[in-house]
């Protein structure tokens, strides 16, 4: 998670639990970065306006004037769980931490009576079969696209070999059972498409990825045909 991104979701915590407030270590194990880094973010949102204030005591902490901050756009109970609900297949994807992001960041814009209202929903919803037991995407995949940085992986084939390679992210090729990072193989010199299970390391380079143009008959995928994410229902 990059520094704008905690910010907003600083923010959003803290409104979640307003009046009561958060501490610093509690934000910091949130999200895992040090006490320092995030004292240093609350002085960044209090230097921007926004109304965080410290509450002294054992049992102190930050806390947000919810009624000065309140977004501009709220959902219904039944969107909430709607979200949810779409939100639990998302386990093993590059978007699972985003979409736990996302549902908080709703249920904080609701109306308290509305988010009660979700939540007694949600639990007259009840889901067949245990989740999937899957390893979460390590971050910097998660990121690669939006962060454009050349990214190092060390891959294990279906065969079994391994190699590193340096590649440049281009975008993401999902089933409903596995989850692709198509990139530029600069050792291959061409259009890849890595299992992210199959990446066993990887690590960010500073180089910044050129951009690159993939068409679909460029990607080479054993499910079948592709079709490309729209946000239009």
């Amino acid at each position: 998670m990059n520094r704008t991104d905690r910010l907003y979701a600083i923010v959003e915590e803290l409104r979640a639990v307003t009046p009561r407030p958060r501490s610093a270590s509690w934000l910091a194990d949130r999200f895992e970065v040090s006490r320092r880094t995030i004292e240093r973010d609350i002085g960044a949102l209090q230097q921007a306006g926004v109304p965080v204030w410290a509450e002294p005591g054992r049992t102190g902490g930050y806390c947000l004037d919810r009624s000065r901050t309140l977004p501009p756009v709220n959902f219904s109970p039944d969107e909430a769980v709607a979200v949810a609900v779409a939100l639990g297949g998302l386990a093993g994807t590059p978007f699972a931490p985003a979409g736990s992001t996302a549902l908080r960041k709703i249920l904080a814009a609701m109306r308290d009576d509305d988010a009660t209202a979700a939540h007694d929903l949600a639990a007259r919803v009840h889901l067949l079969g245990a989740p999937p037991a899957v390893p979460p995407v390590p971050a910097l995949l998660a990121d690669a696209i939006s962060a454009r940085r050349v990214l190092r992986l060390r891959y294990t084939d279906r065969a079994g070999a391994a190699t590193t390679r340096d590649v440049e992210p281009l975008g993401f090729v999902g089933s409903s059972t596995v989850w692709y990072l198509l990139a530029w193989c600069r050792l291959r010199d061409g259009v890849r498409a890595f299992r992210l299970d199959r990446v066993d390391r990887v690590t960010a380079t500073s180089e910044r990825a050129p951009r690159r143009v993939v068409r679909p008959e460029d990607v080479q995928v054993p499910e079948g045909d592709l079709r490309t994410l729209t946000l239009l229902g």
